[in-house]
């Protein structure tokens, strides 16, 4: 195999390196890029198979320069690696100036054993990119990723609040203020205007217990008992201080809740029949969370952009159904099959084959977020009168309940794959009528398995009473 030659306009001097034997090149005009912290080492192809390779900062002026000067190597295409959150202004900058971006990941370009430089990574990237070695990686349309963003976000607030929440009620529990006990959540109507009047100066029990609502379970006198305690002076700032803090995030979230609507309003749907929505169905029973933005208008900007009510999917609330979206987008154009879809979520099987046997089955560890918004989903229905309840409870019996929440979350998440590609509104369907289907195929099943052995099989109208 012939040896060739490259420059290193960083280091100035002259190394080799050796094509892939018994393949050819089927991109010529490709690039690739290394991304640190502080520089980009780029690597392009000239004339025969010479590589050049030059640095490059990674200030916006620099970005700049860096696509020109591709330009001017008649670059087309360039691979990245997702490195961090470096790469997003590279691969914006670079689509800006009409370039093809392919975005990898770092199990995609794993090298062989040896020396590890920036140099030979980008040397590395372009060569499997003009052989056409590298799969690009799922990028959402460039819509919904402002939208993603600021999801995102709240969720990150969101996050932040809650341990504000718990310090509340240690600062109460020290006091010997047993709201806990009698309030299933202290930041309900009731705990926050209890809360509120502790702050404010109110220490008699029955005042405070008279904001009761009248959906609490525990009386007022039984409030009123929780609310005697010891009054202490430090536990009172905590509270105080605590409060503030969960208002402030409260704000805070208000205020991202407006940015997101103003985000949907500017969303165009891809569909071509967006204008001919049908209506709403009515909300879910006890589907209502504090932490859940506004029903209403949310659940209308949702399917004005995917066609289809992904909130009417049994186990699906708003918030997991805004998650699914900002996370997978709407094209599925993406995703040749279901099971590609799926694979991608972490919820697929990934089985070991080795001589045509089966050697391990398992599911891959991925932090994909609308893999995890499908597991959350499949979980409330555990006790629910829907299909995808009485599919959890049949293989939780000999897979486990682990399992059987996956298996749950692979079947929602085929479900939602082809609403959002046929445009197909779900059809909910209870426990009693998918146990009636499954017990039609299980007889099917047997019918056919008895005709292949020479048996046929009859069905016992009358069958004898289960001995006691």
């Amino acid at each position: 195999m012939s040896k060739l030659s490259k420059r290193d306009s960083r280091f100035g001097t002259q190394m080799e390196v050796r094509p892939f034997e018994g393949l050819s090149q089927i991109q010529v005009h490709v690039a690739g890029a290394d991304i640190g912290a502080h520089e980009i080492v780029v690597c392009v192809s000239e004339a025969g198979d010479t590589q050049i390779i030059r640095t490059f900062g990674n200030y916006t002026i620099d970005l700049q320069a860096m696509a020109k000067w591709l330009l001017e190597q008649g670059i087309r295409s360039i691979a990245m690696e997702s490195t961090g959150v470096y790469w997003i202004p590279l691969f914006e900058t670079l689509e800006d100036f009409g370039l093809q971006c392919c975005l990898i990941s770092a199990t995609a370009i794993k090298r062989f054993p040896g020396r590890k430089s920036d140099v030979l990574d980008c040397q590395w990237i372009q060569t499997l990119h003009s052989y056409g070695l590298l799969a690009d990686s799922f990028r959402l349309e460039a819509d919904l990723i402002a939208l993603r963003t600021l999801l995102r976000h709240r969720a990150q607030l969101i996050q932040h609040r809650s341990p504000h929440i718990l310090h509340m009620q240690k600062a109460l529990l020290h006091m010997n203020i047993q709201l806990s006990q009698v309030l299933s959540d202290i930041m309900g109507l009731t705990g926050q205007q209890i809360i509120r009047a502790i702050v404010e100066g109110e220490r008699d029990p029955h005042k405070l217990a008279a904001f009761r609502n009248y959906h609490c379970k525990k009386d007022e006198g039984e409030i009123a008992k929780a609310l005697t305690g010891t009054w202490r002076a430090e536990h009172l700032f905590v509270l105080k201080q605590s409060l503030a803090l969960y208002d402030f995030y409260t704000q805070l979230l208000e205020a991202c809740d407006a940015e997101i609507e103003r985000t949907y309003t500017a969303i165009r749907p891809a569909w071509s029949d967006s204008n001919n929505s049908p209506s709403l169905p009515a909300q879910k029973p006890n589907s209502c969370s504090k932490n859940s933005p506004r029903q209403g208008q949310v659940r209308k900007h949702l399917q004005r952009i995917t066609g289809v009510d992904l909130v009417a999917v049994d186990g699906i609330s708003l918030s997991l159904a805004q998650t699914i979206l900002s996370e997978i987008g709407t094209d599925m154009s993406k995703f040749p099959e279901e099971g590609n879809f799926c694979s991608w979520l972490g919820l697929a099987p990934h089985n070991d084959i080795s001589g045509g046997k089966v050697l391990h089955s398992y599911t891959l560890q991925t932090n994909n977020r609308a893999g995890q918004a499908f597991r959350q989903a499949a979980a409330t229905t555990v006790r629910a009168d829907c299909s995808f309840g009485a599919f959890y409870r049949r293989l939780k019996s000999h897979l486990g309940p682990a399992q059987a929440n996956v298996a749950t979350a692979h079947k929602m998440a085929r479900v939602v794959y082809h609403m959002l590609k046929f445009k197909i509104e779900y059809q909910t369907m209870t426990a009693g009528e998918y146990e009636q289907r499954f017990r039609e195929r299980e007889i099917n099943y047997l019918q056919r398995k008895a005709s292949r052995l020479g048996f046929a099989l009859s069905l016992i109208v009358n069958p004898l009473p289960a001995v006691s």
